[in-house]
Formats: structure tokens, sequence, C-alpha cells
């Protein structure tokens, strides 16, 4: 991604491309755009795409002291979209990605004309299983040697999709979280995620009133389907379509069905 967005704790690297009506693509945790290289080219045609990484993540700034929240990912996602200059975008958002673009919507005041959420953090209670130990332990998790701690991520990749990655994806989300500044921004941005920046907008979720289409993998192990339903049965007006047999990533495992949704 050759362009760049500075920001209150650094620089956000992004890019865009296509022609025809916006849409933004928002990557969750651990990830970065490279999530999108299937997905963003098929829809370039209609739309003018834009990806981006968020801060703390892929090919954007690491370091320590950066404000790494869902709060704060919310406000500079709300920032850079003004940066774009684009009024009422499209949006489609992943993991943490739907928790930051639902805040951004209620709580910054980002006009959007649609929202496309799928297998995310949303609301209710998402702090579980590997997540919760690591928010609860980081100083633990950071002291792992490094074979440790990338079995660990590998092993949390590998959790994530039902059907498996093609070759030399696998190792492309691990690279940026190797070595020793690598793990330290591994467990800097999993300690800073917490429930208590999706609360506050839970109770507006049935305010929205663009259209949100969301989907779900029928296998997802990390946000199981009934977190789907439980945001779907809050936003009353959304559409809600599970994707057999599809983990938590559809742009691994089903980036057909999800590129077919997106251009209806």
């Amino acid at each position: 991604m050759s362009r760049t967005f500075e920001t209150d704790a650094g620089t956000i690297r992004w890019e865009r491309f296509g022609e025809g009506e916006p849409i933004v693509l928002v990557h969750g945790t651990p990830y970065s755009s490279y999530l999108w290289r299937d997905v963003a080219p098929a829809l370039a045609g209609r739309h003018t795409v834009h990806v981006f990484d968020h801060l703390g993540y892929g090919a954007s700034e690491k370091r320590e002291g950066q404000d790494l929240s869902i709060a704060a990912q919310a406000r500079r996602f709300t920032e850079l979209v003004g940066h774009w200059g684009l009024d009422a975008p499209r949006v489609v958002a992943n993991d943490i990605g739907g928790s930051i673009v639902l805040r951004a919507h209620l709580l910054e005041g980002l006009a959007v004309r649609d929202l496309t959420i799928f297998d995310a953090v949303s609301g209710g209670a998402w702090e579980r299983g590997l997540f919760a130990l690591m928010r609860e332990n980081p100083e633990v998790f950071a002291a792992l040697p490094p074979y440790a701690h990338e079995a660990l991520v590998g092993a949390h990749l590998d959790n994530a999709t039902a059907r498996g990655y093609r070759p030399g994806v696998r190792e492309a989300f691990l690279a940026p979280w190797r070595g020793e500044e690598g793990q330290a921004a591994y467990y800097r941005q999993y300690r800073q995620l917490a429930q208590a920046d999706t609360e506050p907008y839970e109770h507006l979720l049935g305010s929205i009133e663009v259209p949100v289409t969301l989907l779900w993998g029928t296998e997802d192990r990390i946000l199981p389907p009934e977190y789907g339903t439980w945001l779907h049965e809050r936003i009353p007006h959304s559409t809600l379509t599970w994707i057999e047999g599809a983990g938590h990533l559809l742009q691994e495992d089903a980036p057909g069905q999800l590129v077919a949704a997106l251009l209806r």
C-alpha cells in the first residue's frame, strides 16, 4: 500500500483502486488488509475500493504507547473516511472491524450508505477463550519464547478457517507478528480490546436506519453463530444469511459467496 494517513499515534497505510461507488473494507485482528486480496479486485469493476491497515496492524505503524482500543480505532476510522472525502460510503467489516464500524457510525457520527458485517465483534459477552487469557495475562504472553509465540499465533490463525489456507497465506498473516517487535505488537493490541468499548452503543443498535446485511459462517469457532443471531435480533431490519461450512474468515473460506452478497 503506497498511501499514508498521519494520525495522533502514528501512520496508517492505505490504498484505493477501481472506479464507481465507494466501498470501504475493514479488517479485524490479528489480520490486515491482505485479507481482502481476492474480494477487493472483484469489487473494483463496480466500486472505488478503499483498503487500509488499522494502526498497530499489518504495514501501519506499530510502536509502544499507541492507543489501539476499539474507541480510538473508531475515531481514527472516522477521520480516515473524512480524509478520503467520502460521503456515506458502503462499509464492509469483519471481526473487531465490526465493532469499530458500529462505534464510528453510532457514536462518532460516521455516515454510511449501508453496512455489511460478518463474523464480527459487535457487543454482548465477547471477551472469551484465548482472547480473554491474553487480555488478563499480557505480561506472561509477551514473555513467551519466540517458538512458543509463533506456535500460539499460528494456532489462532488456524482456528479462524474451517477450510484451511491456500499456500503462503498463513505465513503472510503470521509475518507482521514475528520477531521481538512483532511479538510485542501482537499482545499490545490484544490487551487493549475490551467490551467496555462496545457497551456504550449496544442500546443504539436498533436505531440504525441504513440497510444492514449480516453474514455468518456456520462453522465459526471464534464467534459462533449465536453472536450473529444476537446482532440480528438487535437490528430489526437487518438480514442474516448463514454461510454453510465457512469459519470466521469468509474472505478465506467463501470469498465467492462474500463477493456475490456485496455485488447484490
